[in-house]
């Protein structure tokens, strides 16, 4: 028989007493919970008892409070997307994809002397494959630390907050930031503290008791959407503010297998850090595997708890990642490289010609960031002349409007008509050029 109203004499009954008519859709969204003291008198405990109840109801996301509105139920989203829909006929500049032309065949010999497995309480790391990474890793960014394999850098960062940080706990990130972070934070009850980027990286922000951070988290290259890469004297500036503190520093190098731009390292750094990176910038997401390295209980918490459920990453991905990994080499890695910043580089400097700047112009990586006036008339604009691109606002705490343009699916033609459509839709709409 399902209970029409809470009951209990303790915080954790009444807890989950409410959470039960919440889930049983007894409360529905929306629906405005009692007042601590009206609770409180209705079970007849202490007003601290209920408010104790609410706290563990709010830490674990299943009311809201908000001001004078009280106690309620939040509306549920069941998908959360985080990126606009494409109209049918526009070239994609929004979805944030990479370049499906780059991407490498799958040759007819991959699976030579490959067998699929069988085994189920073995670990499931690829024995070539994490040989390679480690060598890999210690070449490019100095890194010699415990690695472990993951689905992708949000996985990564996911798993890394939720072993380290509490309900509630405050998490500094930059602004604007790779799109399904603030989401991502709301999601795990988490505050999100932004601090603002320049051409250096993000600027350490000023009035912030550090000690109140669990965790910073920071693009060291090709940051998603500016595509800045961080100066040695900005990295340098980061340790020190951070190393009196037991701040967790997450460390998002997505880019770092096709970045032109030098890795500061991470022996720099006194705290706790999880390094992150992937293989779907130049391996595409069928074939995203991520590598997270760390120095400390972190990621070894964050080890345990996935041997209790995924335990390892598909062999036969691994087997495929190692193989175009290593065919693609050197070389192949440079010309991918090469092509999104050729083409990056063309349509910046083709819209420094009609007098726009560029945030993150002597960057890298796959976006374009431009703060305009009025985003949803410059979206418009656009999208009459053929392009989609993405709304700018959602990337940000303080709702910036800009644009975010992804470069995959331009040509190098494309680049320069697409600049000179720029030009023309901000001067239309009110010269929005910062």
């Amino acid at each position: 028989m399902v209970e029409l109203k809470p009951k209990g004499g303790t915080a954790v009954n009444i807890a989950q007493s409410i959470a039960g008519l919440i889930r049983e859709e007894v409360w529905p969204a929306g629906y405005r919970l009692p007042t601590v003291r009206s609770l409180a008198q209705e079970l007849g405990v202490n007003p601290n008892t209920v408010s104790a109840a609410y706290k563990q109801l709010r830490d674990a996301g299943i009311i809201d409070t908000d001001g004078r509105r009280g106690s309620f139920v939040p509306e549920k989203t069941e998908i959360l997307h985080t990126e606009s829909a494409v109209p049918q006929g526009l070239v994609d500049l929004a979805s944030g994809n990479v370049d499906r032309r780059l991407l490498p065949e799958l040759p007819l010999d991959l699976l030579n002397g490959y067998h699929l497995a069988a085994d189920v309480g073995s670990h499931g790391d690829s024995p070539e494959l994490m040989a390679f990474i480690r060598n890999w890793l210690r070449q490019n960014t100095g890194i010699e630390a415990d690695l472990m394999l993951l689905s992708g850098s949000l996985d990564i960062i996911e798993r890394a907050l939720s072993q380290r940080c509490m309900p509630g706990a405050k998490v500094l990130v930059e602004t604007p930031c790779w799109l399904p972070l603030l989401p991502l934070l709301a999601n795990l009850r988490l505050e999100a503290v932004p601090a603002e980027m320049d051409e250096e990286g993000a600027k350490i922000p000023e009035h912030t008791d550090f000690s109140q951070i669990s965790a910073v988290i920071l693009t060291a290259r090709a940051h998603s959407p500016t595509g800045v890469c961080y100066s040695r004297e900005r990295w340098q500036a980061w340790q020190r503010v951070l190393a009196p503190h037991k701040t967790l520093v997450i460390i998002d190098d997505h880019w770092a297998a096709l970045s032109l731009k030098p890795f500061h390292g991470m022996e720099g750094f006194a705290n706790e850090w999880i390094y992150s990176t992937s293989t779907s910038k130049f391996l595409g997401t069928d074939m995203r595997t991520a590598v997270a390295a760390g120095n400390g209980n972190t990621l070894k918490a964050m080890k345990k708890r996935f041997s209790l459920g995924p335990r390892w990453i598909s062999k036969l991905l691994q087997h495929i990642t190692l193989q175009l990994w290593q065919r693609l080499g050197e070389r192949g890695l440079a010309g991918i490289a090469a092509s999104y910043q050729t083409r990056r580089q063309k349509l910046i400097g083709r819209l420094q010609r009609h007098g726009i700047h560029v945030p993150g112009q002597h960057g890298e990586g796959q976006h374009i960031w431009l703060p305009v006036h009025n985003e949803a008339q410059v979206i418009q604009f656009l999208a009459a002349k053929g392009w989609a691109v993405q709304s700018g606002a959602t990337f940000n705490l303080s709702k910036q409007s800009a644009v975010r343009i992804t470069i995959g699916n331009l040509s190098e033609h494309d680049c320069e008509t697409l600049a000179d459509d720029i030009a023309e839709t901000l001067s239309a709409s009110g010269k929005a050029v910062y």
